[in-house]
Formats: structure tokens, C-alpha cells, sequence
């Protein structure tokens, strides 16, 4: 029987799901293929950092099968790409099912849209590109170029996948992934919402609106987990003429901790994702500051 279901991993704590926008990049074209090939009903989706968010219909083995080949294919890039193993086998995930009473289909649908503004990324979803934030109620027509215009061997190289059954008709964006309007079921969203009014509602009132809200005043990340990623190779020669955190003697990586978080202003959390260590030694190594 076709149910709702909120589909979350954890929060990686020693690493990153997404390095760089070419991760990014990815993981939606793994989404594209995957809704193709399953028989789940993609709703809403959201791939941050560190951890990702679906809002699914269909059955519980079906929802089941999606997110475990989702990580599966995504794990056997990140090997070929940087060489780790086993990275995302002990990122654990919940499958909580969506009542259809109380409203919870629209809360569920608005606390995946709103984890880029509590993150202090963006100020609304439509603003982020990896996910469903700017489909809905959008009435500008989607902007992209047909698979059909790609040669095989170019669709290869953007879909990291010899698949050979999407539609060709489906829109590639100009930053390189096949654009969610393409799978995602829009119309049936906007039916549950009934009114952009009634979604910026939900979105506005949701748990994650509330913990922006709540630490508005406290400190949040300044930079993306990217962004001071990118910056770590050449901070590290800088200042101590090696490439990488690992390289780095113990006192050098305490030091390394302080340039990063007077530089980006970052928190213990994100200087745990950046640096690949555990929560308690960066914390460890920021109470030594």
C-alpha cells in the first residue's frame, strides 16, 4: 500500500557527503535516475552537506529500496573520486511514515524545503539548488537542454551512469543535472498546499524556521562547508607547507582549528565536517584556544 514518507539520514559528523559542487551535481543526477528506474513518487527532496532529506510516496520496501541504492551508487562515486570506503555504510537512516491527518504531509514537505535556511545558507529554499525549494508555484517555465541533445558518451560523462533509458526529453540544466521538474511529482505538492499563501505558511512555521529563529542571535556558519573546504589545501601550505589536516602535527592541527575558526567563523560542528574529525576532538582542540 503507497504511503507518505519522510526519509532522513544522519548528520555526518568526520565528513562530507557533498565536497564541491560537482558532488552536488551528482547526487541530483543519482536522484533523476533513480526515480526513473523506481516506482516511488519523488515529492520533495533536499541534499545538504552532510546528510539528505526525501519526501516519498510508495511503499515501505520500495522507499526502503531507493534510499539504500541511493547511498550505494553515491558511496561507489565518492570511492572512485577520493578513495574512501565504507563512508556512508554507517550513516544510519530513518523512514518515519506520514500520517495524512493534522497537516502532517505539508509539515513534513516544509521541513525538507527549510533545511537550507536553518542552516543559515540561504534566506528562503527557492534561493538553493540542490532540491525541490524553487518548484513549487513557480510559474516561470524551466530553462534547460534536452538529453537528446547529448551524444552517449556525453550523457555517460554527465550522469556518472551508462543508463540509457531516461527520456530524452528531460531538461539538463546549464550547471549540469537533469532538473527536478523533470521526476518530481510538482502538481501533487501543490495540491496538498492548495495556495503558495498556504505553503509560505507551513515553511514559515515549521520546526526549522523555528530553530533559525531561535539561534538568529547565536552563531551560525558564515561559509559553506565547501567553501572552506576548497580553502583548507592552500591554508594548510601556507602555513605549514603541507596539503591536507591528517599531514598536520597535533599542535599544527590545533592551529589549523583557530585559523579556521577566526577565518570563516565557523562553529565545532562545521569544523569537524571540514577538518573529517569526530565532534569531541575538535571540541577537544577548540577548548585548548
Amino acid at each position: 500500500m503507497k504511503h507518505y514518507w519522510l526519509v532522513t539520514t544522519d548528520h555526518l559528523e568526520e565528513g562530507l557527503w557533498f565536497r564541491d559542487e560537482e558532488d552536488f551535481k551528482v547526487g541530483m543526477n543519482y536522484v533523476a535516475i533513480l526515480a526513473h528506474r523506481s516506482q516511488i513518487v519523488i515529492l520533495a527532496f533536499i541534499l545538504m552537506s552532510n546528510h539528505v532529506h526525501f519526501f516519498l510516496m510508495g511503499s515501505r520496501d520500495e522507499v526502503e529500496l531507493f534510499i539504500n541504492e541511493f547511498k550505494r551508487q553515491y558511496a561507489k562515486y565518492l570511492r572512485h573520486k577520493y578513495g574512501v570506503k565504507e563512508f556512508l555504510r554507517r550513516n544510519c537512516v530513518e523512514i518515519k511514515p506520514i500520517p495524512l491527518d493534522d497537516d502532517a504531509p505539508e509539515r513534513a514537505l516544509a521541513y525538507v524545503q527549510m533545511n537550507c535556511v536553518a542552516a543559515g545558507i540561504c534566506a528562503h529554499p527557492s534561493q538553493y539548488l540542490w532540491g525541490t525549494g524553487n518548484l513549487f508555484f513557480n510559474p516561470s517555465k524551466p530553462v534547460g537542454r534536452p538529453l537528446a541533445s547529448f551524444s552517449k558518451r556525453a550523457r555517460i560523462r554527465l550522469l556518472h551512469s551508462n543508463i540509457d533509458t531516461l527520456p530524452t526529453d528531460w531538461l539538463v540544466s546549464d550547471d549540469g543535472y537533469v532538473l527536478p521538474q523533470a521526476y518530481v511529482d510538482v502538481h501533487a505538492v501543490e495540491t496538498l498546499y492548495r495556495t503558495p499563501h498556504r505553503m509560505n505558511y507551513f515553511l514559515s512555521t515549521s520546526s526549522k524556521a523555528k530553530k533559525r529563529l531561535e539561534t538568529a542571535d547565536e552563531h551560525l556558519p558564515s561559509f559553506k562547508d565547501q567553501t572552506i573546504l576548497a580553502a583548507l589545501p592552500d591554508l594548510c601550505r601556507s602555513l605549514f607547507g603541507k596539503s591536507k589536516y591528517t599531514e598536520l602535527s597535533p599542535d599544527n592541527q590545533t592551529e589549523l582549528i583557530r585559523q579556521i575558526r577566526f577565518r570563516f567563523s565557523a562553529n565545532v560542528n562545521q569544523i569537524a565536517r571540514v577538518c573529517g574529525i569526530t565532534y569531541a576532538e575538535a571540541a577537544r582542540k577548540m577548548d585548548s584556544l
